[in-house]
């Protein structure tokens, strides 16, 4: 049993990408289906598949590497919020990523949106992870 699901779920991605895989395989969670969609709108996957296995089901991720450099999109995955020590933001307190180059993923009450989204939309939440 993982006891940081969203801390694994980087974790695997950080690690394939380390190693050099081009797809990495997830369980998955609507939380984690949610956090793949925003990373596939902002540009750092390739593309991703839901695949239902009659259990928990998996997220399949195609990752995204540089062609002539052959380095991966995501530079970094950086857990904010964790089990023993959540972190909590208000809109105006949302930290920008690199200046406003990465992304900050939030939990809220409108669901889980980019640091962007959540500024326009006026709602603060659980800071759950920087990816830039």
């Amino acid at each position: 049993m993982v006891t940081d699901p969203i801390a694994d779920f980087l974790t695997r991605i950080r690690n394939a990408q380390l190693a050099g895989h081009r797809l990495v395989e997830i369980p998955a969670s609507n939380l984690k289906k949610r956090m793949t969609e925003i990373l596939y709108d902002q540009g750092y996957i390739l593309k991703y598949k839901f695949e239902d296995d009659n259990k928990q089901g998996l997220i399949k991720i195609a990752l995204k590497y540089d062609p002539s450099t052959k380095q991966p999109a995501i530079r970094s995955l950086e857990r904010v919020s964790r089990p023993g020590l959540r972190q909590y933001a208000k809109p105006a307190d949302i930290k920008r990523v690199i200046n406003g180059l990465g992304v900050a993923i939030l939990s809220t009450s409108k669901g889980v949106l980019t640091d962007k989204q959540a500024k326009a939309q006026n709602v603060g939440g659980e800071v759950l992870c920087y990816i830039s």
